[in-house]
C-alpha cells in the first residue's frame, strides 16, 4: 500500500532514511527473537528434567510418610508434627534476561524442621520431612524457571508481531512508496524537459 505523502525529492530522502532504519530494526528484532527462542528452549528442557526430578522426590517423601504413619501411633504424629519451628519466607527480586523482567525467587529460613523429640518417632519420619526440606527448595526453582519461560514466550510473541508488522507491513509500504515516488518524479523531469524543449523551439522560430 502506497503511503499518503507528497511526492517529492525531500520526501524521497525521507523515506529512504527511514527504511534503512526499518531495516535494521528487522534484523535486530529477528536476532532478538531467535536468541529468545534460544533461551525459552534451553529452559524447556531445563524443566522438563526438574518436574521428573520433582515428581520423583515427591513420590519418595510420600512413601517415607507413609511408613512413618504404619510405624506410630496416628496421636503420636499429629502431635509430632503439631508445633512446627520452620519459618520459610520467600522473597521476590528480578533480573533482565534478553530485555525482559524475570524473577528471582529468594527464600529466608528460620528454625529447624525437626520440630519434635526423637523418642516417639521413627526414623521414617526424620528421612521424608528432610526430604521435604530439599524438595521445598527445589519447588521454588521450578516455579521460578515456569515463570520465566512463560514471560519469554510472552515476549516472543510480542517480538513476532513487531517483525511481521514491519517484514509484512511497514517495509513493503514503504518500498512501494519509494517505488512510486521515483517514478513519479522521473515523469515529472520528463514533463518539464518536454516543455523546455516546446519553449526553446518557440524562442527559436521567433
Amino acid at each position: 500500500m502506497i503511503l499518503n505523502v507528497n511526492a517529492t525529492r525531500m520526501e524521497l530522502l525521507r523515506l529512504k532514511k527511514r527504511i534503512k532504519i526499518a531495516i535494521r530494526g528487522h534484523k535486530l528484532l529477528k536476532d532478538k527473537q531467535d536468541e529468545l527462542m534460544r533461551q525459552m528452549m534451553m529452559l524447556i528442557n531445563e524443566v522438563k528434567d526438574l518436574r521428573i526430578s520433582i515428581e520423583s522426590e515427591f513420590q519418595s517423601i510420600l512413601r517415607g510418610f507413609t511408613l512413618a504413619k504404619a510405624e506410630m501411633e496416628p496421636l503420636e504424629m499429629e502431635e509430632a508434627l503439631s508445633l512446627p519451628q520452620k519459618k520459610v519466607s520467600v522473597s521476590v527480586e528480578e533480573k533482565n534476561l534478553m530485555s525482559v523482567r524475570v524473577p528471582v525467587f529468594k527464600r529466608e529460613v528460620q528454625g529447624s524442621i525437626i520440630c519434635y523429640g526423637y523418642l516417639n518417632t521413627t526414623g521414617e519420619m526424620d528421612v521424608a520431612l528432610m526430604k521435604f526440606d530439599k524438595f521445598f527448595e527445589s519447588l521454588l526453582i521450578l516455579a521460578e524457571k515456569e515463570k520465566t519461560v512463560q514471560l519469554l514466550a510472552d515476549e516472543i510473541e510480542k517480538t513476532r508481531r513487531r517483525v511481521n508488522a514491519l517484514e509484512y507491513k511497514l517495509i513493503p509500504n514503504l518500498q512501494e512508496t519509494i517505488k512510486f515516488i521515483t517514478m513519479k518524479l522521473a515523469e515529472m523531469e520528463r514533463s518539464n524537459l518536454t516543455r523546455l524543449m516546446k519553449v526553446k523551439d518557440i524562442v527559436r522560430d521567433h
